[in-house]
């Protein structure tokens, strides 16, 4: 279980664009590394269900994403030698409540319910993330396809960043947000995040109480 479990957001442009045009506002790009927390009660692995609460609502969404895994014990780490602390990288499904999102104060229950964040299969090490592609996957058709690497702030700026303040420790896992538009989820549906390399991380969604 990851010691700390950091979560990037607003990463991806094209996501922000898509987000800020479903609420009818502009979009706000991050002048700098945004990084929030998730529970690891939230953590499930390849193959469990995600449970999608009966009094959850119809925007109940995927989330595809590269996790990097952090392998040695750092603060202050130079940028120029962040990728040297990354033990090797995984897939994450940062399922979101869009609803409880945009209504609670905090991001609790929208982002921290069980089961809402599969990880997995596995952990790559000697991957270049520049090279990688994510794609999603709902029932078996194609609906997402980006450049994993297309992100606003890179890998190497959010680890300097988050270690200026926070020590890194073995185990801790960075989620690096998503692209796209991602669609809503439903009770029966399979959700499939590919991301080049690394593997299939693959899911489906269950009726909770």
């Amino acid at each position: 279980m990851p010691s700390t479990f950091y979560c990037v957001g607003i990463n991806y442009r094209d996501h922000i664009i898509q987000a800020a045009k479903r609420r009818g506002v502009e979009p706000q790009f991050p002048q700098r590394p945004d990084i929030g927390y998730r529970a690891n009660n939230a953590l499930c692995a390849h193959g469990d269900p995600i449970v999608k609460p009966k009094d959850s609502g119809e925007v109940f969404q995927y989330e595809g994403e590269l996790v990097a895994v952090i392998g040695k014990q750092g603060r202050k780490i130079p940028q120029d030698k962040a990728l040297d602390y990354v033990f090797g990288w995984t897939i994450g499904n940062d399922v979101s409540e869009r609803t409880w999102q945009r209504n609670d104060r905090t991001m609790w229950r929208a982002k921290n319910a069980d089961s809402f964040k599969p990880m997995g299969p596995w952990i790559v090490t000697d991957l270049d993330y520049r090279k990688m592609t994510t794609t999603i996957r709902l029932n078996g058709q194609e609906v997402d396809r980006f450049a994993t690497a297309n992100m606003i702030h890179d890998v190497e700026t959010y680890i300097a960043e988050v270690s200026r303040y926070c020590t890194l420790y073995p185990g801790d896992v960075m989620w690096m947000d998503t692209d796209g538009s991602p669609r809503n989820m439903k009770v029966g549906d399979v959700c499939e995040v590919e991301i080049t390399g690394i593997g299939t991380l693959r899911n489906k969604v269950v009726e909770g109480d």
